[in-house]
């Protein structure tokens, strides 16, 4: 089956994203430092990296904007505007960075700048993230950064360059 219509094919590739991201939002470890560890930016960089940057920010607005109005789509069933508003909302903020970020990279010739591109737009999620916690919880900015940021950063770079890796496996294959 062949679908022709570009569009439709985007809205549909967005929305099935929408549905895994908050699929995988659920998917949570809780940790002491009010941030849990999940596998969002694993699943929003392979989303660019498979679908484009248009696709993916639209999956990502989708989400975040279901989240808002209460669904429980965010990291441990949470929903509602206030969860934007918390600690962990400028992470969830900050995905449209990573996703566009990722999106883009696709675009590049080598290998290289796309990770690197992609690993900018992780770091400005992150910075996002914590400048969110840092004035939620009253806490010096570096500080708020160590707890809430340093260790999830490490993993997320591992997760960002191994999602570029998987999709271009995926790619290969279709």
């Amino acid at each position: 089956m062949k679908i022709k219509n570009k569009k439709l094919l985007k809205l549909i590739f967005a929305a099935l994203f929408a549905a895994v991201l908050a699929v995988t939002s659920q998917i949570a470890i809780p940790t002491p430092l009010l941030v849990p560890i999940t596998l969002q930016t694993f699943i929003i960089a392979l989303g660019g990296y498979l679908f484009g940057t248009t696709t993916t920010l639209s999956g990502v607005m989708v989400y975040i904007t279901l989240g808002a109005i209460g669904l429980p789509v965010f990291s441990g069933f949470r929903g509602g505007a206030q969860v934007l508003f918390s600690a962990t909302g400028g992470f969830i903020i900050g995905f449209l960075i990573l996703a566009a970020a990722c999106g883009l990279s696709i675009k590049l010739k080598r290998d290289i700048l796309k990770i690197a591109l992609s690993l900018l737009g992780l770091l400005l999620c992150h910075l996002c993230g914590t400048a969110v916690f840092s004035i939620v919880t009253n806490t010096p900015f570096f500080e708020a950064f160590m707890v809430s940021s340093l260790l999830f950063l490490i993993k997320d770079i591992i997760l960002v360059i191994l999602a570029f890796y998987i999709s271009k496996k995926i790619k290969q294959r279709f």
